[in-house]
């Protein structure tokens, strides 16, 4: 697509331009099998084993994984909308609201959440080369840890090793990504059964887990304490998908028909998200009968399997761990440090970007205790998430009425110029729903340096995400109401 003579090359490029009727090839059964390929990953596996260890039951664990993905689902269908309407990305998006300038603010706080995650995914991914050569050789490979980084060499270099495999389809962009999500999907849900097959024959049955009571009942080991973990434990699990929630649009731009997103969201995220949480429970419970102990981490199951299975197993998560990170960590800040400066970077260049930051980021301290992955990570950037949702919500919902003059999206002097590039409103509502969340966040994630932070702020930080959205969501609505009219009606608009 060409710019308008009047846009500016400092807003535009090809990749961030509206999708073509040509580009719109995207039916509800890739959507589907967008989210069954994304669901189906290491870390979605493993939530299930922070909320038993948390006291939950199984039945527990898996209604609130269920229970999240559904409230999520929500906005990702509301954001959703304008990427199929318009043909446009969520950094692109953003400009309605945040201003032509402001928007590199939130796709920012997106971009650099998700490079923590590619690179969280890249580590998971390396790991399991790491399990296989040990597999392979007989015995654990590696040597002593290497000071300042906290892993051995062979880690390192395996962690490597699967951070350069996903170079490929940077390099090969969307089309590549929506190909291999479409033909992996089926194999993930195969898989699923396959080990459902295997855990029931080896084990005779399902296990303990499936039949022990929660911690919370009555005489157990935290009688009275279920809705105190539960409230942190949703918002975490809320906060796992909340980078999607932004930045759907990237996907639902090349969707043919608002049915096709709506549907095939809808079919592809909540229920499997839910079954992959009953799965992990089941196969997890069966574990205690075979091994003695919860393995909740897959790589670690898969290892302990005989002959062909375990490389057949590993295979399988290998290409697994591919599929999501590309999808649901790379699309979405490639698109993002391309909006940053669109003349200089492409969505290749930022994709490049992506998969350099995930390198300095070093993913395996964030997940060195369940505690950091949960309160501090998942919680934290959900307490930045949220209120850029609430804003980007509230805009194009009551204030714009669902009607964009797009082409103003890419004009720095146009209807969403405001001042100087940058709406104070959105800014200002942003700030307000962050603000009340650093305490606790401060608190979760250095406790030693922050002990005396106020009970209320950290009950605040356990609701950190629903906090985020509703406050900026009212802040924005209360500073924007009347002021957005020209936007209501783009014939009348600056041209």
């Amino acid at each position: 697509m060409s710019p308008d003579p009047a846009t500016n090359q400092d807003l535009w490029n090809e990749d961030l331009a509206p999708t073509s009727a040509a580009q719109r090839t995207w039916r509800w059964y890739h959507f589907a099998a967008l989210w069954v390929g994304m669901v189906m990953c290491i870390p979605a596996y493993t939530l299930s084993a922070s909320l038993i260890e948390a006291g939950m039951s199984a039945y527990q664990a898996v209604f609130t994984v269920f229970l999240a993905n559904a409230i999520v689902l929500l906005p990702m269908l509301l954001i959703g909308h304008a990427g199929t309407k318009y043909g446009i990305p969520y950094a692109v998006l953003a400009r309605a609201a945040f201003g032509t300038r402001g928007a590199r603010l939130p796709a920012l706080m997106r971009a650099i959440v998700a490079c923590g995650w590619y690179g969280i995914q890249t580590w998971f991914g390396g790991s399991m080369i790491y399990t296989l050569l040990g597999v392979l050789a007989g015995h654990e490979i590696g040597g002593a840890k290497l000071a300042g980084l906290g892993i051995n060499g062979a880690q390192l270099l395996c962690f490597l090793a699967f951070w350069a495999i996903q170079f490929y389809f940077i390099v090969h962009g969307m089309d590549a990504i929506r190909k291999l999500e479409t033909y992996t999907a089926p194999l993930k849900i195969a898989i699923c059964f396959v080990l459902l097959g295997w855990v029931y024959q080896k084990a005779g049955g399902f296990g303990p887990l499936l039949e022990a009571p929660s911690q919370f009942v009555e005489g157990g080991k935290r009688a009275g304490q279920f809705w105190s973990t539960f409230w942190p434990s949703l918002t975490a699990m809320v906060g796992f998908w909340a980078t999607l929630a932004l930045n759907i649009p990237d996907f639902t731009r090349f969707a043919r028909t608002q049915r096709d997103q709506i549907l095939g969201q809808s079919v592809g995220l909540p229920v499997p998200m839910g079954l992959l949480a009953a799965l992990a429970v089941i196969v997890t419970s069966a574990t205690v009968v075979l091994y003695g102990k919860a393995l909740w981490d897959p790589v670690d199951l898969a290892s302990r399997m005989t002959g062909a299975a375990v490389l057949i197993a590993l295979i399988v998560l290998l290409v697994d761990t591919v599929s999501v990170n590309l999808a649901a960590n790379l699309v979405g800040p490639a698109y993002d440090f391309s909006a940053l400066a669109p003349r200089r970077i492409s969505y290749r260049t930022g994709g490049y970007i992506t998969a350099g930051i995930a390198l300095a980021m070093m993913p395996w301290k964030i997940l060195e205790s369940t505690q950091g992955y949960i309160f501090t990570w998942l919680i934290g950037y959900s307490a930045l998430l949220g209120p850029i949702a609430g804003v980007l919500i509230i805009d194009y919902y009551l204030i714009r009425r669902t009607e964009l003059a797009v082409d103003h999206l890419y004009k720095d002097d146009g209807i969403y110029g405001y001042r100087g590039g940058w709406n104070p409103a959105a800014i200002v509502a942003f700030v307000a729903g962050v603000l009340p969340n650093i305490p606790g966040f401060m608190n979760a994630a250095f406790p030693e340096s922050f002990p005396d932070v106020g009970a209320a702020f950290k009950t605040l930080y356990t609701y950190a995400w629903f906090v985020g959205i509703a406050i900026s969501a009212v802040v924005y609505g209360i500073m924007m109401k009347g002021r957005a009219a020209p936007a209501l009606h783009p014939a009348r608009s600056l041209d």
